[in-house]
């Protein structure tokens, strides 16, 4: 059985076992869809990433984008992965048959997406122009919708975000990008309120390319005040659709390059085939009008564009937890075929420890085993936890009032342990893929130091752990009121009180719900003294223990479905016993994480810097 194979295997179980993804045909929205329709999505993709994306990998790799004075080089492979995408709908899966799309659930389209992923992470950035097309859809006027995100899902344009800026990273308050409303009448423009955007933007994935006709920014910027000052914080923040090239009302090229230039191409240790740019906005180089300045149309309200934006970056949160989820598969897959083939070493052999007569493939080490099981446990662990999210969108598109506020409460608690806790630990499997190769994995004869590289980037962008985790203990587990909390306890709670009563299972569940309360105490102790300072400095160990906890959770869950189903075979041997590798391994560093938070250490915060 190949990757491709293992990981539909893996998404059947989620979707049709687990989710019961099937019941939301009876739902208006999906009513033309079956597990039939389905089933040719999911097949279509993993084809598609089979032999478009998969046999490329490598070559994106060591063929990296380069500019030629006029424009970026791309390999055609990622021209023809991106056109095979485009072919098969996925540009616009989720989205409604007026506009061109098939209105699957939000859960099929990211379980299709999970075979691009695996297959080739630097090829697949057709989710950034997703997301930003998502965006408009949400916040953006009827013709910005139309001229720019109706564009973006037919593929004939792409999407990028801007936010950061080479002085100020992950701090947005800090950024300097100003936008100046362009003249008289400009306020009249049919595609909104249209300013000059004058800065720069570091870190732009995809930001020049030759892949599509145009480049839809969606750009972070301030608007002076009067006496030219730029509004503090983040609460002057505005957002605005920025184009590559400029377009008309109807969506057509005026053949007029937009004042947005490329500065450089930024080498990266990982996703190379990925172009990712510093990017200049209203230097002058294409001056429109014989004046500096990007072309920029306000969406939104001014002042409110963080808010628009977030919607952007918690969907694009959400895809960095499954990009390394799916990159820590890859590992596994590969690390697993290679132990099953290498032959070395000898086994023990009875209470004397003689060696057996024969090498025998490495597979048959406990040691292996157990880096193998850790892979399996945290990479289809944290595949769950990112399709449980997934369900989670249908639920807040489709249920009901109340339902769909719950679906909301918890993807909010959810959503940076869903970026933070796959991009940690699927890093881990991949470390431990090149370890179970031994000295070969450390070569680039073999795929896993490349889905290590290219792994490492996902504890970075979209928010770091440290940015993850202050939102979670922050913001979150304290949101209106601590219901969201609540909600998920609940949850927790349903799958304990399930397998409670079942004696292969009892002490797992009890060991789930300590764990949770021991998250829960925390929490509070950690806000006891109502001293931010002192609550967040040790917000990555919570975030570390709570993540754990949600995913014992989603195994546990996971065991209850099998358990109830009388499932047997290899694949639930093998769930089954992920799951009990997680309560019995993962589970207990819980305590060890909770105590810094729980005594309010202060020993990092309070070291001077001199001590360095």
């Amino acid at each position: 059985m190949d990757a491709g194979q293992r990981l539909r295997a893996t998404l059947d179980f989620l979707l049709y076992d687990w989710l019961q993804i099937e019941q939301l045909s009876a739902r208006p929205r999906y009513a033309d869809h079956s597990r039939e329709t389905f089933d040719a999505v999911l097949s279509t993709c993993e084809r598609i990433a089979r032999d478009k994306y998969a046999p490329f990998n490598r070559l994106v790799d060591t063929q990296e984008p380069r500019f030629d004075g006029e424009k970026v080089i791309l390999p055609q492979a990622t021209h023809d992965a991106l056109k095979a995408y485009v072919d098969a709908g996925m540009m616009s899966a989720s989205q409604d048959h007026a506009v061109g799309g098939m209105q699957l659930p939000f859960a099929v389209e990211a379980a299709a997406n999970g075979f691009f992923s695996q297959a080739s992470i630097s090829i697949n950035t057709a989710l950034l122009t997703v997301g930003n097309a998502n965006l408009l859809m949400a916040h953006g006027s009827a013709l910005q919708q139309s001229v720019f995100a109706h564009n973006e899902f037919s593929g004939r344009w792409s999407g990028t975000m801007c936010l950061s800026e080479p002085q100020a990273g992950s701090s947005l308050g800090d950024i300097t990008t100003r936008a100046v409303a362009d003249g008289l009448g400009s306020e009249m423009d049919p595609l909104g309120p249209r300013f000059r955007l004058r800065g720069n933007k570091m870190w732009i994935s995809a930001g020049d390319h030759e892949l599509t006709e145009n480049i839809v920014h969606l750009v972070l910027a301030k608007i002076p005040d009067d006496q030219g000052r730029l509004p503090a914080g983040v609460k002057g923040i505005s957002l605005f659709v920025v184009p590559k090239h400029l377009v008309d009302q109807e969506g057509r090229l005026t053949g007029q390059r937009n004042d947005v230039a490329l500065a450089g191409l930024n080498h990266k240790l990982g996703w190379r085939g990925t172009t990712n740019t510093l990017l200049n906005f209203g230097e002058g180089r294409y001056a429109v009008g014989g004046q500096p300045g990007a072309i920029g149309y306000l969406v939104g309200k001014p002042g409110q564009g963080l808010a628009c934006m977030f919607h952007m970056m918690n969907e694009a949160r959400i895809a960095i937890g499954m990009a390394a989820a799916m990159l820590g598969l890859a590992g596994y897959h590969a690390s697993l075929s290679y132990a099953q083939q290498r032959t070395q070493g000898r086994l023990a052999n009875g209470a004397v420890q003689q060696a057996s007569p024969a090498q025998v493939r490495i597979i048959e080490h406990a040691d292996v085993k157990r880096m193998l099981l850790a892979q399996k446990a945290y990479g289809e662990g944290a595949l769950a936890l990112l399709m449980y999210c997934a369900r989670l969108v249908d639920e807040q598109r489709t249920g009901s009032k109340d339902s769909a506020q719950q679906a909301h409460l918890l993807l909010e608690l959810l959503t940076p342990v869903a970026k933070s806790w796959p991009s940690e630990w699927c890093l881990e499997a991949n470390s431990l893929a090149i370890q179970i190769h031994g000295g070969y994995g450390y070569t680039r004869d073999f795929s896993v130091e490349q889905y290590w590289r290219d792994n490492r980037l996902n504890m970075i962008h979209e928010g770091t752990h440290g940015i993850q985790a202050s939102d979670l203990l922050g913001r979150k587990v304290r949101l209106e009121g601590g219901r969201a909390m609540e909600l998920l306890g609940q949850r927790i709670e349903a799958t304990a009180g399930a397998m409670g009563s079942d004696a292969s299972w009892s002490a797992h569940a009890q060991a789930l719900r300590q764990a949770w309360q021991a998250v829960c105490s925390a929490g509070h102790a950690a806000w006891g003294g109502g001293d931010a300072r002192c609550a967040l400095a040790n917000a990555v160990p919570f975030m570390q223990a709570f993540g754990h906890t949600v995913l014992a959770w989603i195994w546990l869950d996971m065991a209850r479905v099998m358990v109830h189903a009388g499932a047997h075979g290899a694949a639930a041997t093998g769930r089954v016993a992920a799951a009990q590798y997680f309560f019995r391994y993962e589970l207990p560093k819980i305590p060890a994480w909770l105590a810094v938070v729980n005594n309010q250490d202060m020993t990092c915060a309070d070291l001077p810097e001199d001590a360095f």
